[in-house]
């Protein structure tokens, strides 16, 4: 069970540190078309973004179904990456961009710091000059309240 646990810590973690260079070098880089409906608003409820939660989710579903039939480490992480994926549209999409208006402001200073980076990252609508790429892993300076030094 121990393995298991492991395995299921290493594909949400690996899948933070992947989500941070893939938003980094490729969103913002060769595939920016795509990504750039998520900097620019939109009338629809999809943008062409999610895509990349398409392939992110099929790849989970693919390492849990070679893994399932003797829970080997395929299936653990797999449903490391969908409990990242679950999180991260929890606090992304519905915190964050309000796609369904289900919460409400945070209260704990570690969510305040998440909406303060992903608002910094979204200052710009271009493609350079972005930054804060992770969503999990936030820089000291985002948890400081506006105003404070």
């Amino acid at each position: 069970m121990i393995k298991a646990v492991l395995w299921l810590l290493a594909g949400f973690v690996l899948m933070e540190t992947f989500s941070w260079w893939i938003h980094k070098y490729i969103m913002h880089g060769f595939l920016w078309k795509i990504h750039k409906t998520h900097h620019q608003h939109t009338k629809g409820y999809f943008e062409l973004n999610d895509l990349f939660t398409l392939l992110f989710g099929g790849i989970a579903i693919v390492l849990i179904f070679l893994g399932v039939e003797n829970l080997d480490y395929r299936f653990w992480l797999g449903c490391g990456i969908s409990l990242y994926g679950m999180l991260y549209f929890v606090l992304h999409d519905v915190l964050i961009h309000k796609r369904l208006k289900l919460l409400g402001r945070p209260k704990s200073k570690y969510l305040k710091a998440i909406m303060r980076a992903h608002r910094a990252h979204h200052k710009t609508r271009e493609k350079e000059d972005s930054v804060s790429f992770g969503l999990f892993v936030v820089p000291k300076k985002y948890f400081k309240e506006e105003g404070e030094n």
